[in-house]
């Protein structure tokens, strides 16, 4: 069983900088595979990015790439999403999420235990 927990999320002007991360406060993360979700008021959970393991290739959506980075510290327990030049659209509560099968995909299905989320807000 792990739990998750997301922080980090506030309100940032456009063109800004956030650092979103997702610790275990129990279990460990080291063999799961994690990804990021969001959404946005009125609209369906979306896919921002995924790190499988244990190769630790990394997928993005079209709309961060280039502007958002995940990454991993085992020793930690945590996975960190850094976005830069920040949007209004990424606008949305984020998530992050494990699954235990190590794929790290964008369907969100496939993700086993998932945080409660934290709320991003870019001001224009």
């Amino acid at each position: 069983q792990v739990q998750l927990v997301e922080s980090g999320g506030g309100l940032v002007q456009a063109g800004g900088s956030l650092r979103l991360s997702c610790a275990a406060s129990t279990g460990t993360i080291r063999t799961y595979a994690m990804g990021w979700f969001r959404q946005a008021p009125g609209k369906e959970r979306e896919f921002v990015t995924a790190i499988n393991w244990p190769a630790g290739s990394t997928l993005y959506a079209d709309s961060v790439k280039g502007r958002f980075t995940i990454s991993k510290d085992n020793a930690k327990s945590t996975v960190y999403l850094q976005m830069n030049s920040l949007k209004p659209e990424d606008t949305a509560v984020y998530y992050c999420a494990a699954d235990s099968w190590g794929r790290g995909n964008s369907n969100p299905n496939t993700y086993d235990y998932w945080g409660q989320g934290t709320q991003v807000t870019v001001s224009s």
